[in-house]
């Protein structure tokens, strides 16, 4: 029997620091983690809403033998205007620049019509990945969300996009539709990507200058998001889930007593949760009634070093991190 082609093969770029912090976002998004920067999937994923997606290629054919593929495209008798030919830089392929020119140009010769190198209409991809030669429509991230790098308003131990982006998609599943809640949002930091990538996001802070911040820098982008100048047990909505950036938890007891009442208030508005801590949690969370799913630690590189937990917990399931 001859095995089903999935649908996409994904392509991820990270520095090794964010490694587990990319595996968490591909369990969250696809069900399955990424092994060597590549992902095979029948989800479907715009690259533009992850930080680490580099490439979405929607296979179109698939051989173990270059030359059997080329053959293969002939056959199919493809006709487009206006196309590009990109080769994809999968983990293990050795081949030399020159080589992937001459690959792109084979590939161009079996597309019937004239193709456009600077406004294509469609991209198509050649890449190998542990010796299979895949062909297909290639959708390439977007960089325009880096603009947020020079957001009007930031606080020094802001959350950096990257991970604002990531804990988005742990906290959504990639689902659209989902509603979501930033429960200390700060600056906007999380706000700003996830009404980039079209999610449904609400902002709450209990401090005044914090919301004005978050409100500056949503207009900066002309974006569009609701910001309550709240204590969050005062909220009275309900979410799809909630990413709380915690602001206390790692100064004294009594702000850790702080950090609980915001985690047991935000579990009473949402079923799901993805915190973000510079401590162990687990005693606290399991005090909330939550069940932890999912964990990874990442470390923030610079002058200043130290470890972000990011805990994906749920209020019902069987926890699978121990």
């Amino acid at each position: 029997m001859t095995p089903i082609q999935p649908t996409y093969l994904y392509s991820f770029n990270y520095d090794y620091h964010h490694s587990a912090l990319c595996k968490l976002e591909s369990r969250q998004l696809f069900d399955i983690e990424e092994s060597g920067k590549v992902l095979f999937s029948d989800i479907a994923i715009d690259p533009s809403v992850s930080a680490f997606i580099k490439n979405r290629l929607e296979i179109i054919s698939s051989a173990a033998n270059y030359a059997d593929l080329l053959e293969e495209l002939m056959r199919k008798d493809i006709h487009m205007e206006g196309f590009n030919v990109d080769y994809l830089i999968l983990e293990g392929d050795t081949a030399a620049h020159p080589e992937r020119r001459k690959i792109q140009k084979d590939i161009g010769y079996c597309i019937e019509g004239d193709p456009d190198f600077n406004h294509p209409t469609i991209t198509y991809g050649i890449g190998t990945y542990q010796s299979i030669w895949y062909f297909g429509v290639l959708l390439t991230q977007s960089v325009d969300w880096h603009k947020h790098k020079q957001k009007p308003r930031s606080f020094s131990n802001s959350l950096g996009i990257n991970i604002a982006k990531t804990l988005v998609n742990i906290a959504t599943k990639g689902i659209k539709t989902k509603t979501l809640l930033d429960a200390c949002c700060g600056v906007g930091t999380v706000l700003l990507e996830a009404r980039f990538s079209d999610y449904n996001i609400e902002g709450c802070d209990i401090n005044p200058n914090s919301c004005d911040f978050t409100r500056e820098n949503l207009v900066h982008y002309n974006y569009v998001a609701n910001v309550y100048c709240s204590d969050i047990k005062d909220l009275n909505k309900n979410y799809d889930a909630a990413i709380i950036d915690l602001p206390y938890n790692h100064y004294s007891y009594s702000d850790d007593t702080v950090a609980l009442n915001i985690i047991s208030s935000t579990a009473k508005l949402t079923e799901r949760l993805v915190i973000v801590s510079m401590s162990d949690l687990k005693p606290m969370l399991e005090k909330c009634g939550l069940t932890i799913t999912d964990f990874c630690m990442v470390e923030k590189r610079g002058k200043s070093k130290f470890t972000r937990n990011i805990w994906v917990c749920e209020k019902e399931g069987d926890a699978i991190f121990q």
